[in-house]
C-alpha cells in the first residue's frame, strides 16, 4: 500500500491556496482527493525501486508523491506552466524526481529518457481526459521500454480499451491497442473522489505490454484496421475497398483467412486483422490506402 499526503480535500485546497492556483477545466484538471484510490493505483502498478516511471499530467503532484515512495525514479510531463513552481518544489525535496514542461504528445522521447536517467519502464498517470486515448496508444507505440501502463481515464475510454469483439464499444482503437498490450486490471472511480467533481465517471486500467506482432508490422496492421472500420455500417469488403484496397485482392485475402466478406469489422478479433494484413501483403496488385493510421476509432 502507498498513499499521498496531498490526497485529501484539505491538503489539496491548502496547496492550491499557497500557490495562488485554481483548477482549469480547459486542461481537464480535477484533483484526486481520495487516498484509497491512490493506494489502489499503486497496488495495480506493482512498482519497485528498479522502475523508472513516466507520469503525464501530474497536476500538483498528488500521485507523483506516491510514485516517488515506491519507484527508483519518476519523471513527469506537465503542460500547465502555472504548476511549475509546485513541481519545482517537489523536485527540490525529492532527488529522484524530475519534470518536463510541455505537451506530452510533443516532448521528444530522448528528453524523457534523459530526465528519467534511462528508458522508462512504466507509465502511471491520472491522464488528461481529452487526450488520454491518444497518449496511451502513442506511448505504447513510441516507447517500447514501457512494460506496463496504469492509467486513469474517462470510464467510456476504459470501456473502449477493454471491449471485446462484437460489443458496441469495440472499434479500431481497441483493435490497434491490442496489437501492443493486454488489459490485466481495472477498477472504477466515481466523481466524488475528485475536487472539483467531474461530470463523468472514471476508471483506472492496467495494460501490460503483450505484442501480437513485431514492431515493424504494427503500422501495416493498423492501416488494415483503420480501413476496415472506416465505414462501420458497411461490410468489411465495402469499407476496405472504399479506403483504397482492390476488391480482388480483398476477396483472395478473405478466403485465405476464412473471413466472410459480408461481415463487419467489429466482429473480428485483433488476431484476424493480423492475418488479413499478412495475406494482403502477399497479394500482388493490391492498392494500399492513402494516409497514416489514426489514433482514435
Amino acid at each position: 500500500m502507498g498513499g499521498s499526503p496531498l490526497a485529501s480535500p484539505g491538503a489539496t485546497r491548502a496547496l492550491l491556496e499557497a500557490y495562488g492556483l485554481a483548477t482549469k477545466h480547459s486542461l481537464g484538471q480535477n484533483f484526486l482527493v481520495n487516498n484509497h484510490v491512490i493506494e489502489k493505483i499503486m497496488d495495480l502498478a506493482e512498482l519497485g525501486r528498479e522502475d523508472r516511471v513516466l507520469e503525464v499530467g501530474p497536476g500538483i503532484g498528488t500521485l507523483t508523491l506516491a510514485l516517488l515512495a515506491k519507484a527508483g525514479r519518476v519523471v513527469s510531463v506537465e503542460m500547465d506552466r502555472e504548476l511549475e513552481p509546485v513541481l519545482s518544489a517537489h523536485a527540490a525535496a525529492h532527488p529522484s524526481f524530475a519534470y518536463l514542461m510541455g505537451d506530452a504528445l510533443r516532448v521528444p522521447a530522448e528528453k524523457i529518457v534523459e530526465a528519467a536517467g534511462g528508458e522508462p519502464t512504466a507509465l502511471v498517470s491520472n491522464l488528461p481526459y481529452n487526450v488520454a486515448a491518444t497518449i496511451i496508444l502513442a506511448y505504447l507505440q513510441g516507447m517500447p521500454s514501457l512494460r506496463r501502463l496504469v492509467v486513469m481515464v474517462q470510464a467510456e475510454v476504459a470501456d473502449r480499451i477493454c471491449a471485446a469483439p462484437g460489443s458496441r464499444t469495440y472499434g479500431a482503437y481497441t483493435a490497434k491497442l491490442a496489437l501492443l498490450g493486454q488489459v490485466t486490471g481495472r477498477f472504477e472511480v466515481g466523481p466524488g473522489n475528485f475536487m472539483p467533481p467531474p461530470h463523468v465517471d472514471s476508471a483506472v486500467v492496467r495494460i501490460d505490454r503483450a505484442p501480437l506482432v513485431a514492431p515493424e508490422l504494427v503500422a501495416g496492421v493498423s492501416a488494415v484496421i483503420d480501413a476496415a472500420f472506416a465505414q462501420r455500417r458497411k461490410t468489411i469488403r465495402n469499407s476496405m475497398s472504399s479506403s483504397g484496397y482492390e476488391k480482388g485482392a480483398l476477396d483472395a485475402a478473405f478466403a485465405a483467412c476464412g473471413i466472410a466478406p459480408t461481415c463487419r469489422a467489429e466482429t473480428l478479433a485483433p488476431e484476424d486483422f493480423v492475418r488479413l494484413h499478412q495475406e494482403l501483403s502477399q497479394t500482388q496488385g493490391q492498392v494500399r490506402p492513402i494516409g497514416g493510421t489514426q489514433d482514435q476509432g
